[in-house]
């Protein structure tokens, strides 16, 4: 789960629907982008962070580093 995103959008006062209609998305694949089930191409993930006001990078550079954690620990 994306607690940061969650609470960035939360801090913001959008639902996910008002989050979505501004990215262009559906609401459900935003609701799976917070829940971490599924990732933003890069134009996504940057139409994300403007709407929220964050570097839209820390999409892949999260996912970077959990998957390198779990590679060490396996």
């Amino acid at each position: 789960m994306r607690e940061w995103l969650i609470n960035l959008r939360n801090i913001k006062g959008f639902t996910q629907k008002e989050v979505s209609a501004m990215c262009g998305i559906s609401r459900s694949f935003y609701a799976d982008i917070e829940q971490g089930t599924r990732n933003p191409k890069p134009l996504t993930a940057q139409d994300i962070g403007k709407v929220l006001g964050f570097d839209w990078t820390l999409f892949f550079e999260r996912n970077g580093r959990d998957s390198r954690q779990s590679k060490k620990s396996a």
